[in-house]
C-alpha cells in the first residue's frame, strides 16, 4: 500500500502540518534576540563552531524515523503546556538575571516542549533522542574552564617531576630549566571535552541499544578527553624544553593540540567498534502497519482533530510569547533615574599616588571611581565599577567578566581563592571576598573582589545573580556593583591582606554609602 493510499487518520492534513510549521517557528520568532547571541558565539568561539551541526543532525535523525512517523497522525497533549510555560518562566529568569545560558536552554526546552504538546506523546517518543540532541545546540561549559585549568596545571606538573624536570610552581604558572609556562583558557581542554560529549552521545545512540553499553561509551568521553589533554599538555612542554624552545611555544602547540584530538578521538571510536550492537531491527514498513493500524484521531480539513490542533497551537502560541511581553513590560517601567555619581571619602586616609596602572577586565559599566589611598607605609587602591539597565556585553556577573584580560595582559595571575575576613569598624560583618594574585611590569599585587548587589555585598556569582532576579521582580531594577581594594605584595601575601583588613575596618562603611546612595530604594 502507497503512503497516499493510508487512511485519513494515518495522515498528517496539510493544515496540520501548516499549524505545527507556525508553532514551531514561533520560538525562534519571539525569542529571536535569545538565538541571535547563540549564533553570535557560535561565530566567535572556536569552543562552539560545530553547534552549527546540531540542527541538522536531528534533523536527519528525526529523517531516519520516518518509517515509524508516517503511521502516525498528531494527537494534542493539551498538559504539555504546563511545560511550555515553565520553560517561558525560566526563560524569563534568565532575562531579569542576564544569564545567556539559562535563557539558551529555556529556548531550546520550549521548543521541544512546543512539539510534544502539539504531536503528542506517542509522536514525541518516537523522536526523543533527536529533541534531546538539540540541547548541545546551546553553548555551555565554560562555568569547566577553571577546574579544568587547574587539573591540567597539576597534571602536567606532576608528569614534568615524574620524568625528573624540577619545577617551581606559582598558581597555574610554572617554571622549568628552559623557559616560563602558563596553562590558561586555551589550554584547559574544554572545547575538546565539550567536542567530544557531543560526539560521544551520538555515537552511542547510533551504535549501542544496550543502556549500559550506551552509558559506559558516554563516560569514556568525557574522561578520555580530560585526561588526554593533560598529557597533550604535558608533551607540549617536553617538546619545547627538549627543543630549547623552539618548537611548540606559539601557535603550532595549538595546531598539535588538535591533531592529539584527532588521533584519540580516533582510537576511542575504534575501541568503542568493537562493542557495536547487532543492527536494530528495522521498523515495520507502512504496508505492514496497514494490516495493524494504529488508533489515532481523525484529521480532517474541518473536522474535530483540526479543531484541537488549532486550540492547542494558539494556546501554545500565547504561552511563547508571555515571556517576551512581560520582560518588555518591566523595562518600560525601569527608568534610567538620576546620573550615578560615584564618591568616596576615607578621612582616615590621605590621597596617595598611583602604585600600579591596572583596571580590571570587566564589562563597561555607567560609572567609575578609581582611587589610591596611604597610610603609615600602607598603600591601597580602591576601584568601583557601577552597573544599571544591563545588557549584553554590559552586565555585572558574566563568565568573560575577569580580573585579567584573556589574551595580551602583562599581568600573569598567580592566586585565585576565596576567603572570609571579619571587618570591624561601623559596618562591622563577616565579609566574603575572592581574592587574587596579579604579578606584571608593577610587581605583585594583592586584590580583594566582590559585588553590591540589592544593597548587599556578595562573593559568589550565582547568589549574586539570585539577588539580581529578585530585585528585578520586585520591581527595583538592576543595579549593582563591582568593588576592588588591592594593595602591593612587598613582605609577603599576609601582610598586604593584613593592609586591606586596615583600610576595610575604616573604609567599608564609606563604600556601601557610595553604592547605596545611588541605588533604587
Amino acid at each position: 500500500m502507497r503512503p497516499a493510499d493510508l487512511p485519513l487518520a494515518q495522515r498528517l492534513s496539510t493544515s496540520a502540518m501548516l499549524l505545527l510549521a507556525l508553532a514551531l517557528a514561533a520560538p525562534l520568532l519571539a525569542y529571536r534576540d535569545t538565538l541571535m547571541s547563540m549564533v553570535a558565539i557560535w561565530n566567535r568561539s572556536e569552543t562552539f563552531t560545530h553547534q552549527y551541526l546540531i540542527l541538522p543532525i536531528s534533523l536527519w535523525l528525526m529523517w531516519r524515523q520516518r518509517s515509524e512517523l508516517r503511521g502516525l497522525a498528531p494527537a494534542p497533549f493539551l498538559p504539555a503546556l504546563a511545560l511550555v510555560a515553565v520553560c517561558g518562566f525560566g526563560w524569563l529568569l534568565g532575562e531579569l538575571a542576564d544569564v545567556q545560558v539559562v535563557k539558551h536552554f529555556a529556548l531550546v526546552c520550549i521548543m521541544i516542549s512546543s512539539v510534544i504538546t502539539l504531536l503528542g506523546l506517542r509522536i514525541a517518543r518516537v523522536i526523543a533522542f533527536p529533541l534531546a540532541f538539540l540541547l548541545f545546540a546551546v553553548p555551555a561549559g565554560e562555568i569547566l574552564i577553571e577546574p579544568l585549568i587547574e587539573f591540567t596545571a597539576d597534571f602536567t606538573i606532576g608528569a614534568l617531576q615524574m620524568t625528573g624536570i624540577p619545577v617551581w610552581r606559582e598558581g597555574t604558572t610554572f617554571v622549568i630549566p628552559s623557559g616560563r609556562w602558563s596553562v590558561v583558557e586555551a589550554c584547559s581542554g574544554v572545547r575538546y571535552l565539550i567536542a567530544s560529549i557531543t560526539l560521544g552521545v551520538l555515537y552511542a545512540h547510533l551504535s549501542y541499544r544496550s543502556r549500559w553499553r550506551q552509558a559506559a561509551f558516554i563516560l569514556l568521553s568525557v574522561v578520555v578527553p580530560v585526561i588526554a589533554n593533560g598529557l597533550r599538555a604535558y608533551l607540549i612542554v617536553m617538546i619545547g624544553h627538549l627543543s630549547s624552545m623552539q618548537l611548540a611555544v606559539g601557535v603550532d602547540h595549538l595546531i598539535y593540540g588538535w591533531l592529539f584530538f584527532g588521533l584519540v578521538m580516533f582510537l576511542m571510536f575504534w575501541i568503542g567498534g568493537f562493542w557495536i550492537d547487532p543492527k536494530k531491527a528495522a521498523p515495520p514498513t507502512p504496508s505492514e502497519q496497514a494490516h495493524h493500524p494504529v488508533p489515532t484521531p481523525a484529521l480532517g480539513f474541518a473536522g474535530p482533530g483540526n479543531a484541537r490542533l488549532l486550540l492547542c497551537a494558539v494556546l501554545t502560541v500565547a504561552g511563547i510569547g508571555i515571556g517576551p511581553l512581560y520582560a518588555g513590560y518591566m523595562n518600560r517601567l525601569d527608568s534610567a533615574g538620576a546620573p550615578v555619581r560615584l564618591e568616596l571619602h576615607s578621612p582616615s586616609w590621605n590621597d596617595g599616588i598611583a602604585f600600579t596602572y591596572w583596571t580590571p577586565a570587566f564589562h563597561p559599566g555607567v560609572a567609575d571611581l578609581n582611587r589610591f589611598y596611604r597610610r603609615d607605609g600602607m598603600q591601597v587602591g580602591v576601584y568601583l565599577r557601577y552597573y544599571r539597565e544591563q545588557r549584553p556585553g554590559a552586565t555585572l556577573v558574566s563568565s568573560v567578566n575577569r580580573v585579567l584580560p584573556e589574551k595580551g595582559s602583562p599581568w600573569t595571575r598567580t592566586g585565585n581563592t576565596v576567603r572570609s575576613e571579619a571587618i570591624a569598624g561601623p559596618a562591622g560583618q563577616a565579609l566574603s571576598v575572592r581574592e587574587e594574585i596579579i604579578q606584571g611590569p608593577t610587581g605583585s599585587t594583592l586584590i580583594w573582589r566582590w559585588y553590591w548587589i540589592d544593597r548587599r555585598f556578595v562573593e559568589n556569582d550565582y547568589l549574586a545573580k539570585l539577588l539580581q532576579t529578585k530585585s528585578q521582580l520586585e520591581m527595583r531594577g538592576d543595579d549593582g556593583a563591582a568593588v576592588f581594594v588591592f594593595t602591593p605584595i612587598s613582605d609577603g601575601p599576609e601582610q598586604a591582606r593584613q593592609t586591606l583588613r586596615s583600610y576595610l575596618n575604616d573604609n567599608l562603611a564609606a563604600i556601601a554609602t557610595a553604592l547605596n546612595n545611588n541605588g533604587k530604594p
